[in-house]
């Protein structure tokens, strides 16, 4: 584990759905009911409640689906954390059709939303670069100068973890962001 600003964002590789924190970020699809890596771990670990609360914010809310860059959140049913925030990141398509925006928007609304509900801690799963193909090392300069820029601004969040599911795919985003977390 590595930590930069002062102890706030910590750099790690570990279980998402087993942190006992004030959210988790759900790399979720539009429909917002489920899939596979980190979402389909999410709904398993966190049981039916979280779907439940998912389909309620599919009819009152977001009835066409979660928009890619947009964050929802819901309890956390049987996982330590107290909140999903559900967040859509965007499949990559060769850089062209604006995902690095739409990355960073999926980051930033999931802070915005965690700050609105006075959370104070938050981890981050690895946005799109599973089976949506986000390049590691594009994605991991996009994440660093976003959140660089959220702690040198007056941030709401008292802590916030990027949680890799490997050492490799962590060691990555750590060479990949290098100076931008100095």
């Amino acid at each position: 584990m590595k930590t930069f600003f002062d102890g706030r964002l910590f750099v790690e590789t570990g279980d998402i759905t087993a942190l006992e924190i004030d959210a988790i970020v759900n790399a979720a699809n539009s429909s917002l009911m489920g899939g596979g890596g980190v979402d389909g771990a999410i709904h398993s670990a966190g049981g039916p409640e979280i779907l439940r609360e998912c389909k309620k914010l599919r009819q009152e809310d977001w009835p066409e689906g979660l928009p890619t860059g947009k964050a929802a959140i819901t309890g956390g049913g049987r996982l330590k954390a107290r909140h999903v925030i559900h967040t859509v990141g965007p499949v990559w398509h060769g850089g062209s059709r604006g995902e690095d925006g739409l990355l960073a928007d999926a980051y930033r609304n999931s802070l915005r939303l965690a700050e609105e509900k006075n959370l104070s801690s938050i981890a981050f799963p690895a946005i799109s670069t599973g089976i949506y193909g986000f390049p590691r090392d594009r994605a991991a300069g996009i994440v660093a100068g976003l959140l660089k820029e959220y702690f040198e601004g007056t941030p709401g969040l008292k802590e916030i973890r990027l949680v890799f599911f490997s050492k490799q795919d962590a060691d990555a985003f750590l060479d990949a962001a290098g100076n931008l977390l100095k």
